[in-house]
C-alpha cells in the first residue's frame, strides 16, 4: 500500500506564494506518474499539474500555466508544487496523486494512489 502525505498548505494573501509537499511511503521513482488535483467547496476535483518518473514531461492546466511548478525529488521521495502569485480562486483543498504507470496526467480515475489533501486559501 503506498501512502503519500501532503503538507504546506495555509492561509495567504493574493499575489502570495506556498509550496506544498507530498511524501511517499515508497520511493517516488517506483511512480512513473505523480500529480496534483484540488477540489474546492461544491466544485469538482481538477487537474492542476504532472510530472513523469524523471521529470522529463511536466503538464499543467492552462489556470496555473506560469504561476505554479512542479517538481519531484526522488532521493527524498518528495513531490512538490511551488505555487506563486496565488489567486482567491486557488483556493481549495490540494492532493497528491501517484501511479506506478505512465497514464494520462489530466485523469483523476486512472491514479491509484491519493493523499489526504491538505487546504489552501488565498485571500483577497
Amino acid at each position: 500500500q503506498v501512502q503519500l502525505v501532503e503538507s504546506g498548505g495555509g492561509l495567504v494573501q493574493a499575489g502570495g506564494s506556498l509550496r506544498l509537499s507530498c511524501a511517499a511511503s515508497i520511493r517516488t521513482f517506483s511512480i512513473a506518474t505523480m500529480g496534483w488535483f484540488r477540489q474546492a467547496p461544491g466544485k469538482e476535483r481538477e487537474f492542476v499539474a504532472a510530472m513523469t518518473r524523471s521529470g522529463g514531461s511536466t503538464y499543467y492546466a492552462d489556470s496555473v500555466k506560469g504561476r505554479f511548478t512542479i517538481s519531484r525529488d526522488n532521493n527524498k521521495n518528495t513531490l512538490y508544487l511551488q505555487m506563486n502569485s496565488l489567486k482567491p480562486e486557488d483556493t481549495a483543498v490540494y492532493y497528491c496523486a501517484g501511479d506506478k504507470s505512465y497514464i494520462t496526467p489530466y485523469r483523476a480515475s486512472e491514479y491509484d494512489y491519493w493523499g489526504q489533501g491538505t487546504q489552501v486559501t488565498g485571500s483577497s
